[in-house]
């Protein structure tokens, strides 16, 4: 079974991370399907809204670190930088459903969908500099755009998780709801209901202030985040990390 499913319901298509077993960790294959579809997506006039979600318990653990490991993002032609282009450029109404963990790619790619549902397990990480890195998709611009720059700051330089409420708080979601997928797709049936070139021009009105912005700072990190792969901080980080994912399943 393809480990990135999608549904149309009506004007709504559904896009499932499913790869369960791993916490939907993303691979390289993975991101070129969700490139795929998002693509689709765009140029299909009878899909009106995107609804994105994650399969067992959790939304994503963000990149699967062996693959990451054994296939860097080399560049704005690999498969990550290529989802995290069509992401920032998506015109239509993308709606997130989150439960369980939300890690890394998991919480930035929040920051550019235009509604986000989540349930009261949902648990939010950003740990690049944990992991010796730094932020991607533009987070070093949204969040502290969102959050304020202390707590961005906060969540950033410490690498700490935070839960659905402190999530709300710092404005990437929209509510905690005990179903979060029924509430995201009741609230694309609305978006669906209204004119939608009228709909795409107002999400491209509310993104237009900082779009080219994003644009440059996405590039920067980007560059910065290639780097920092390669530095010995970050392989050092790296195999502290999997050194207690063995410990852990010991």
């Amino acid at each position: 079974m393809s480990e990135v499913l999608n549904e149309s319901l009506g004007a709504t298509m559904v896009i499932t991370l499913n790869r369960p077993e791993k916490k939907n960790a993303l691979t390289p294959d993975m991101y070129s399907e969700l490139n795929r579809l998002f693509s689709k997506a765009a140029g299909d006039f009878s899909i009106r809204t995107v609804v994105i979600t994650g399969a067992g318990s959790a939304f994503t653990a963000g990149n699967d670190i062996f693959d990451f490991l054994n296939t860097p993002p080399t560049g704005p032609d690999s498969p990550v930088m290529k989802f995290l282009a069509t992401l920032h450029n998506f015109p239509k109404p993308l709606i997130a459903a989150v439960h369980g963990n939300a890690v890394g790619i998991g919480t930035t790619m929040l920051l550019h969908c235009d509604l986000v549902y989540a349930a009261d397990d949902s648990k939010f990480s950003m740990p690049f500099v944990s992991l010796g890195l730094v932020p991607e998709a533009g987070s070093s611009l949204l969040f502290p755009r969102l959050a304020g720059h202390v707590k961005a700051s906060e969540i950033f330089l410490t690498g700490r998780s935070f839960d659905a409420s402190e999530a709300k708080e710092f404005k990437i979601i929209n509510e905690v709801t005990p179903q979060p997928l029924v509430k995201a797709k009741e609230m694309a049936e609305l978006i669906n209901q209204q004119p939608p070139t009228s709909v795409m021009n107002t999400k491209a009105l509310l993104k237009s202030g900082s779009h080219d912005a994003l644009e440059v700072v996405m590039q920067v990190e980007g560059e910065l985040f290639q780097m920092a792969l390669e530095s010995d901080e970050a392989k050092d980080a790296f195999m502290k990390f999997l050194a207690s994912k063995s410990e852990k399943k010991g």
